[in-house]
């Protein structure tokens, strides 16, 4: 998350960013995600303890109790929301708090248990940082920055559909209605190839909105391509570690994505 932040802050101006803007901004986006996930895990805590992949998290295990949960939450939160106000700027500080208030309540309260989009519609929140970086720079909302928000949300869905796809009995056990559990796992799949394609769209976008060079989009290309290789074969010859596996590539491909953005910024 900080990763694509930094990059919306270097992106955002042609030379080095401030250093203050740097290290402030960064450090207030950090505490108030920090505090979503606290909330997430207070809100979850029940569902956690069912499932392998978060069963051993603080609250599930009892080594936290739920009022220093709360308390935690709180302190970070506004820590980082009082950060960005007095020593970054307003517009970061009010984007940032809306992207908590989408991933901790709207999301984790609400969508992941009410729709088997729930990480479409709630994608949008974890695809901020981009522009959270970029506004603490400039202090304004810009075309550029909304198609880095742009990138990752499209990102989002085959990643998380990959990881929902190996851990399907987990979720089905715990009566979150993943795409896997309530439309099976051949639906899942072609929704992953779908959305994997039009990931590859949106990312050539830098280019041609002049905000990248060929560097970059030589670059989304080939890491796309290699997105879409783990996708068909998640769909034509899936393994028993092919939805990790194009759940860890999806990772690397984001970061890689991004490394791009920054070296074609600065060397291209």
């Amino acid at each position: 998350m900080i990763l694509t932040s930094l990059v919306g802050m270097f992106l955002a101006v042609p030379g080095m960013v401030s250093f203050d803007v740097l290290i402030f901004g960064n450090l207030g986006i950090a505490l108030v995600a920090a505090s979503g996930a606290v909330v997430n895990h207070f809100i979850d805590r029940k569902i956690d303890i069912k499932m392998k992949r978060t069963h051993n998290r603080p609250l599930p295990q009892g080594r936290v109790e739920t009022k220093n949960t709360i308390i935690f939450a709180i302190t970070i939160g506004l820590t980082g929301m009082a950060i960005l106000l007095i020593l970054v700027n307003p517009l970061c500080a009010w984007l940032t708090l809306a992207s908590f208030i989408g991933y901790a309540f709207i999301y984790t309260g609400y969508l992941k248990h009410a729709t088997p989009q729930n990480i479409v519609i709630g994608g949008l929140s974890g695809a901020m940082p981009p522009l959270l970086g970029w506004s603490a720079v400039t202090g304004s909302i810009e075309p550029d920055a909304l198609i880095l928000v742009l990138i990752i949300f499209a990102w989002t869905p085959p990643h998380f559909w990959a990881l929902a796809l190996h851990r399907k009995d987990e979720y089905a056990k715990s009566g979150v209605p993943m795409l896997p559990v309530t439309h099976g796992e051949q639906v899942t799949k072609v929704h992953i190839i779908a959305y994997t394609g039009i990931l590859l769209v949106v990312s050539s976008m830098p280019y041609f909105s002049g905000m990248s060079g060929f560097f970059f989009l030589t670059s989304a290309m080939v890491l796309g391509a290699g997105f879409l290789f783990f996708s068909w074969l998640l769909m034509i010859r899936p393994g028993p570690t092919t939805a990790m596996d194009t759940f860890r590539y999806s990772i690397v491909y984001l970061a890689l994505l991004f490394i791009a953005l920054v070296v074609d910024h600065y060397i291209f």
